[in-house]
């Protein structure tokens, strides 16, 4: 049926419908239908095939992750561990044991229409290559297609996906461009974020101009493009045998933004060698110093640490101890410690509610916020336009590399 042409409303769990076009009930134009389900393509859809799932999963014995309701994980004698994720219809799973495998795989096709295709290649644009020594992310197919889509396949390269030096402002003087076409190429960058942390501070800065792009947000918005040109075999390899614990980066610059004077928010997360979370995002408030914009972005990355530990103990990985979090800011720390009132600090508890939040966390164990060198600040590479240098070393820091050949497991 064509959206354009149909409605639907609910009324006491019933679904209701237009008359689509050639399924017009001749003296009844009128009326509607009552669909005695849901239908792919209304609004319930998702809703009600999550249901039905979920109803499954939890009848053979999985159960559902409180913390993230689309993990569902099984667990036997013995220390058999059987996890899958969910999105609409396509699962992954992963575990230790062959024989779960088969069990889950027989169930789930007796119970459903699905098809098992073996080992993950490739996954909502994501290329995952498996060798005995570890595990390769990229979006190389991706990028290729982002570059012929936007007609930037044959464009020259850059080092660096943000020029030094050149600050974006809103630009109201500046030629106008194509909104469409400029949210169009933002869109396709965001996504492609979920494997290149090295791009997610370009790409944050370039999104907080859709509203009314210019030329300079296009040229910007065309530099990362150029920069992807030269690294699309990069990705990140997470190593077999590196164990660890959780290690969290903070980091924030100082009214940033040109327009309304808010600083940025970033972190990272790393488990082993390799960057497992991350984030780079402007603050929702004006910070009056540099060390209350520190302060908020570690609340921030704090609470994705409360998050992260969770996860990891619904996946048999439990966190002992307090999980690190790095930060260059000393007074930062010092006030992590020892909330103390003083002329920096006086205002932020009537302000904000995490100035004491982020201090029980310290002082429960959760987090402890420990310092660690400029240079050797990974979460910099999501709060500022590095040299090139520097940008190089940091994207290494986070696990990214380029992987020429891999033994891949058929």
């Amino acid at each position: 049926m064509s959206n354009q042409h149909s409605c639907m409303g609910i009324w006491r769990s019933r679904y209701f419908i237009e008359q689509p076009p050639g399924y017009i009930k001749v003296g009844n134009e009128n009326k509607v239908f009552r669909l005695k389900k849901a239908l792919n393509g209304l609004k319930q859809a998702p809703r009600a095939w999550y249901s039905r799932i979920e109803t499954y999963f939890l009848k053979v014995g999985f159960i559902k992750c409180p913390y993230e309701h689309t993990m569902f994980v099984k667990i036997e004698d013995g220390g058999k561990l059987l996890i899958v994720c969910l999105y609409v219809d396509d699962l992954i799973f992963i575990g230790n044991c062959d024989t779960m495998f088969g069990e889950f795989k027989k169930s789930v096709m007796n119970e459903f229409e699905m098809s098992d295709l073996g080992w993950m290649h490739y996954f909502l644009g994501i290329e995952v290559m498996q060798s005995d020594d570890g595990i390769f992310l990229s979006q190389k197919k991706y990028v290729g297609e982002i570059l012929n889509r936007f007609q930037m396949k044959d464009c020259n390269s850059v080092s660096t996906p943000s020029e030094c030096g050149v600050k974006l402002h809103k630009d109201h003087n500046g030629k106008k461009v194509d909104s469409t076409l400029y949210k169009q190429i933002v869109g396709s960058l965001i996504y492609l974020t979920a494997t290149r942390p090295d791009v997610m501070y370009s790409v944050s800065l370039i999104s907080r101009y859709m509203e009314n792009p210019t030329e300079l947000h296009l040229l910007a918005t065309k530099r990362i493009l150029r920069y992807l040109q030269g690294t699309r075999n990069l990705g990140i390899y997470y190593k077999k045998g590196e164990k660890s614990n959780l290690v969290g980066y903070t980091d924030s610059d100082y009214a940033g933004d040109q327009d309304d004077g808010r600083s940025t928010s970033g972190y990272v997360f790393m488990l082993g060698i390799g960057a497992i979370c991350w984030s780079s995002k402007k603050q929702p408030i004006v910070t009056l110093s540099s060390t209350e914009a520190e302060f908020v972005a570690a609340t921030a990355c704090a609470c994705q640490a409360i998050w992260m530990r969770r996860i990891l103990e619904e996946l048999r990985f439990k966190q002992y101890g307090a999980t690190i979090i790095l930060c260059d800011n000393s007074s930062t720390i010092k006030l992590s410690k020892n909330p103390v009132v003083h002329g920096r600090s006086k205002h932020i508890d009537v302000k904000l509610f995490f100035f004491f939040f982020f201090g029980d966390l310290c002082k429960d164990g959760t987090v402890d916020l420990m310092h660690c060198k400029n240079d050797d600040q990974v979460a910099d590479i999501f709060t500022n336009v590095l040299k090139r240098e520097s940008f190089v070393k940091l994207r290494g820091l986070l696990g990214l590399c380029n992987l020429g050949s891999v033994k891949v497991v058929n």
